[in-house]
């Protein structure tokens, strides 16, 4: 699959075939990760890859959404930042959540490629995931992804943000592009 089909065609499901996947191909999706760009080439996460439905189902509580416990896997990201704060200071707090927000993004892309599907959890009571993972206090949890096949291909993707009312040249507020002739 190419690039921009990948990106166009990435979407959350919610609704899960029964076939279950093979983690082998969940675990090909979490490799891609690792070549997302970490400042100093300080690796700051750390991948669960879940299978026990009672883990699964407290995820799913956690989050309050009980679709979660429908899932065959669920990959939960995690990040330690401390490596990164010692290396660049508080900056390298922002800088951590960068990098796992890129690096999810690769592991997105890989999921559409191999004909996956998943859905991003951000809304969850962190307190209460890492307990039910066992996430040590100075780990924060990223977000989790249940993980199978689309039930259905039904989806068609909604109209986004035009490009105009999102793109800025040279400050803020300035939406015209100037002919520099430097």
């Amino acid at each position: 699959m190419d690039l921009d089909r990948a990106i166009k065609n990435r979407h959350s499901v919610k609704k899960f075939k029964e076939k279950k996947p093979d983690w082998r191909d969940i675990i090909e999706c979490i490799d891609v990760a690792r070549y997302a760009p970490m400042a100093g080439s300080n690796f700051s996460l750390k991948f669960i890859l879940i299978s026990d439905k009672s883990i699964i189902e407290k995820l799913a509580e956690a989050a309050q959404q009980p679709f979660i416990a429908k899932a065959h896997y669920v990959v939960a990201v995690c990040s330690n930042p401390s490596r990164t704060v010692n290396a660049y200071g508080a900056r390298g707090e922002i800088y951590v959540r960068q990098q796992a927000g890129a690096a999810i993004q690769n592991f997105l892309l890989k999921i559409e490629e191999s004909g996956l599907s998943a859905s991003w959890i951000g809304h969850f009571v962190e307190e209460q995931v890492k307990r039910i993972l066992k996430v040590p206090d100075h780990v924060h949890v990223e977000a989790f992804f249940p993980m199978g096949y689309e039930f259905e291909k039904k989806y068609t993707r909604k109209e986004k943000i035009a490009l105009d009312n999102i793109l800025y040249f040279d400050e803020w507020d300035n939406d015209k592009m100037t002919n520099s002739k430097k």
